[in-house]
């Protein structure tokens, strides 16, 4: 079988497209393709072609591993896309699966489009920081009008076929087989002429209203980024000028960026992500239990988040609590937060109620006992999740997994109180659990292979990204963030207010500078963790400014009042007593306030998380720098078009992060210093261990 194969329907040519297992357009697929234009040409008996993909989809498309090669190494996806777009006889795309990015701008180069009922059809490039850059902002604008091409392109969603064939995408559903049925709508269509170019029709929808509310979109969804900026003005150009300038437009645009710092940061962690999944030492048939049924101990925040992911994936749930009030209160919880999504219509009422009816309310952990994976997801004190873990190894059924929700405990310590250490795992969701898409595994010193490689294809089912980290005071993404926040307290204490400190992670491209963010989580949480690790280590009580706001009775968003002021808008506004305390604090430790520049705040913060992460790769906390990355994406709102810190380090250069530490009275981590000294980068360093 070859990368294209040609077949014969009588009058009709079939080139299938054998590239598994997406058929990305990578070479070897356009030398194909072209093959079998040639043959079509020279044969007066063939009156059509259909391109058809082999396997599960259609061109999925292009492959992004080739962005980097040079111009004549890489596929040429747009060469072939003009001369299809030229071809003398009818060429129909015949759509499975899916048809995305550059396999959408072959199809739209075809003279027909005609789909299963079940494909999907999109142009996601946005996602990776790039625009379509084979004729797709100029051709999509001329079949589904203006404002859908905007959607479409700048949101990167994929539309099913037969919303597809309601804009006109997708010229008719194929009912049955799907390479019959295309055949059939070839050899119908072969005699007429003209050829219904997309390149030559009108495009429609395209007023001044339109673009400039677009743009004004961008500002909230894709703040700071340069691709969807292009991606308008190039369907803007498609209004006002022919086919030929805008293509050419694009092709210029794309490579700008393609080769932005944004465009590598994305396909950074698209490929960071996919690594994420793959555990040294963990063999692929590692056995993998079934889990059909979960318990959840504890009814607040965490717990209710929880047991709705399950019960989103259709798993019945027990959920236990110590007092039918709590109880209760997780339960409305849980039905209020069914019901805010089923009035934005992305849940439908029985929705709501089949979901509900799978969880299972319990004021005794007896009632767990038919469980095959109970979490534990109570308040942060050692001594209650010591007591849960002793009863719940006398309840649980053997073979039950038994995972803590901690966010900074030690998992060793919780799993010495079972007989069964190897079934104990740490399950770190993040808040909201029902919305964060981050989960962190934390494996334990006995952590058995199956039940971590189970944990692991259960974070895919439940629609979780999971990363795989070593026990420590906070694994990764708290141990990271727990440095970051000491730095931001610092930058307060040197003068800095802290809106300043907030406002340079905003500008960064944050969502919430520390200070938001310890608001909205709680600042006695923090408080809480500081006088734990105190406690642990022997030393004096925590008596920060941050730790007096919290004894004022300010705890963040749910009091009214944190670092910040809350209304019922929930933004955030400096507070008078708390500008006080803070200068009085100074006053006491005789700190000498100074100007701190945007430049010193951003870097310090940054920079700080960064040596931070090079100290838990070096400890192998982290499996590799692009985990870091992933749990920071998906974790904590770092801008994904940043490349995570690790990544955006290598973007910086690692030696210019060495020169600003020491600039700022910091020691590098050894992993940092010497890669830096070897002129190398953390991505380098991983695939280097990788070997």
């Amino acid at each position: 079988m070859s990368i294209v194969d040609q077949t014969r329907e009588g009058d009709v040519l079939v080139l299938t497209i054998n590239n598994p297992p997406v058929n990305a357009f990578s070479p070897g697929v356009p030398e194909g393709l072209h093959a079998g234009l040639d043959a079509a040409e020279a044969d007066e008996g063939i009156r059509a072609v259909v391109i058809i993909g082999g396997g599960r989809t259609f061109i999925a498309g292009a492959d992004i591993k080739t962005f980097d090669l040079p111009r004549e190494q890489a596929p040429d996806l747009r060469g072939f896309i003009t001369r299809l777009d030229a071809f003398p006889k009818p060429t129909v795309a015949a759509i499975h699966g899916t048809a995305l990015g550059g396999g959408l701008e072959v199809a739209l180069a075809c003279t027909y489009r005609v789909a299963t009922r079940d494909a999907q059809l999109g142009l996601p490039e946005v996602k990776l920081g790039v625009l379509p850059g084979a004729g797709g902002t100029q051709r999509l604008p001329r079949v589904v009008g203006v404002p859908k091409a905007l959607e479409m392109m700048l949101s990167g969603t994929p539309v099913r076929a037969t919303e597809a064939q309601a804009l006109g995408l997708v010229d008719e559903i194929i009912e049955g087989d799907l390479r019959a049925g295309a055949v059939a709508f070839a050899r119908a269509h072969a005699d007429l002429r003209p050829l219904p170019r997309v390149s030559e029709r009108p495009v429609e929808g395209g007023s001044p209203q339109v673009f400039a509310a677009a743009r004004e979109g961008i500002k909230k969804t894709h703040r700071g980024q340069l691709a969807p900026s292009l991606i308008i003005d190039l369907v803007e150009l498609a209004t006002t000028q022919p086919f030929q300038v805008g293509w050419e437009e694009e092709a210029r645009l794309f490579l700008q960026a393609k080769d932005s710092p944004q465009s590598r940061g994305l396909r950074h962690i698209f490929f960071a992500e996919r690594e994420a999944g793959k555990i040294p030492g963990l063999s692929k048939d590692t056995p993998v239990s079934e889990i059909r049924r979960a318990g959840i101990v504890g009814a607040g925040t965490m717990g209710g988040g929880i047991a709705m992911n399950f019960l989103n994936a259709s798993i019945p749930v027990t959920i236990v609590e110590t007092s039918q009030e709590a109880l209760d209160r997780g339960l409305a919880t849980i039905r209020r937060n069914y019901e805010n999504t089923a009035k934005k219509g992305r849940l439908t009422q029985e929705d709501v109620e089949q979901r509900l009816s799978l969880l299972t309310p319990s004021l005794d952990l007896a009632d767990l006992a038919d469980a095959d994976i109970i979490i534990e997801a109570v308040f942060e004190d050692m001594d209650v999740k010591k007591d849960i873990f002793r009863r719940l190894d006398e309840i649980a059924k053997p073979g039950a997994i038994l995972a803590t929700n901690t966010s900074t405990l030690d998992v060793n310590e919780i799993a010495a109180v079972t007989t069964r250490p190897e079934q104990v795992i740490g399950l770190h969701f993040f808040s909201p659990a029902n919305v964060m898409r981050l989960l962190e595994i934390v494996r334990a010193d006995k952590t058995s292979d199956r039940v971590l490689a189970t944990s692991m294809a259960l974070a895919r089912r439940i629609g979780k990204v999971g990363v795989v980290v070593g026990v420590c005071d906070g694994f990764v993404g708290n141990r990271m963030i727990h440095r970051y926040g000491d730095e931001a307290r610092k930058l307060v204490e040197e003068g800095a207010r802290p809106e300043d400190v907030d406002g340079a992670m905003n500008a960064f491209g944050l969502p919430m500078g520390p200070f938001q963010m310890s608001d909205m989580a709680g600042l006695d949480v923090g408080y809480l963790i500081r006088q734990h690790q105190a406690k642990v280590r022997g030393l004096p009580k925590p008596d920060g400014w941050l730790d007096r706001i919290v004894e004022m009775g300010r705890k963040g968003q749910k009091t009214g009042g944190g670092v910040y002021d809350y209304g019922e808008d929930r933004k955030p506004r400096p507070n008078a007593e708390v500008g006080q305390l803070i200068e009085a604090y100074r006053a006491e430790k005789g700190l000498q306030p100074r100007e701190l520049s945007a430049q010193e705040l951003t870097e310090r913060l940054l920079y700080s998380l960064i040596n931070e992460g090079a100290k838990i790769l070096e400890e192998g906390i982290a499996q590799r720098a692009g985990d870091i990355d992933v749990i920071y994406i998906y974790g904590y709102g770092f801008p994904a078009y940043r490349g995570g810190p690790m990544g955006y380090a290598d973007e910086v250069g690692l030696a210019n992060v060495v020169a600003a530490l020491k600039r700022y009275g910091q020691t590098p981590a050894p992993l940092l210093q010497r890669l830096a000294e070897e002129g190398k980068t953390f991505a380098e360093w991983d695939r280097e261990k990788a070997a």
